[in-house]
């Protein structure tokens, strides 16, 4: 991943949809190995789950907006329901993604600007 000059979109800044296209693949291999949210991807299709989360990552860090997906609440809410989806799990899917972007060398500064566009959709992923 990149980081062109800070004028520049946090999704230019990541390195543009290849470096977010590869960010998504290995956060999937991260989140599917972890024993604290795995199981709320189970019967998921890996690749349209993958397709909505690069898409969507795309979007929220102002790359085009091609995000077609169900709003954040909407699209959690049987997560919530039904499997009981909370903060403690939330957590574990930012903590995976911070992961991830450290391996991929992007500086500090952009996973933390990363981390709170994630973290802006936190209560409507809880639903609340």
């Amino acid at each position: 991943m990149s980081t062109p000059d800070s004028a520049a979109s946090l999704f230019d800044r990541l390195g543009g949809g290849p470096a977010i296209d590869g960010a998504a693949d290995k956060f999937y291999e991260k989140v599917l190995a972890d024993d604290r949210i795995k199981h709320f991807f189970e019967g998921v299709s890996r690749d349209i789950q993958a397709a909505h989360q690069k898409s969507f990552l795309t979007y929220a860090f102002g790359g085009p907006n091609a995000y077609a997906g169900k709003p954040m609440r909407e699209g959690h809410k049987r997560l919530v329901d039904d499997m009981g989806l909370i903060d403690s799990h939330f957590d574990a899917v930012m903590e995976n993604l911070g992961a991830i972007l450290k391996e991929l060398g992007v500086p500090d500064a952009l996973i933390g600007e990363a981390a709170g566009v994630a973290e802006s959709v936190r209560g409507d992923v809880l639903g609340r």
